[in-house]
């Protein structure tokens, strides 16, 4: 009786072992995706504080006053219309 209720329910059994198995790698391939995830999202946090400062340091370096006070160190003889500029249109 006991080696035909094992033999029927061996099935069963092979089953239940390979969705086992089937979870700990479904669960162990998660837990390394999420890993990747965190570390992926503090890169792209890093680079975009890096990309606030640059623009931070471009805005800066591009003021009027900026570029007067360059072309002047650098000898450069240019100077701001005294007039405003008019567009002229058909």
């Amino acid at each position: 009786m006991t080696e035909d209720f094992v033999s029927r329910q061996l099935k069963l059994l092979v089953l239940i072992v390979a969705l086992t198995v089937v979870f700990i790698s479904n669960s162990y391939s998660c837990v390394k995706k999420l890993a990747e995830i965190e570390a992926l999202n503090a890169k792209l946090k890093e680079i975009k504080y890096e990309h606030l400062d640059l623009s931070a340091q471009l805005t800066s370096s591009s003021r009027y006053s900026k570029v007067e006070d360059l072309l002047k160190q650098r000898g450069i003889n240019l100077s701001s219309p005294a007039n405003r500029v008019y567009e002229i249109k058909k």
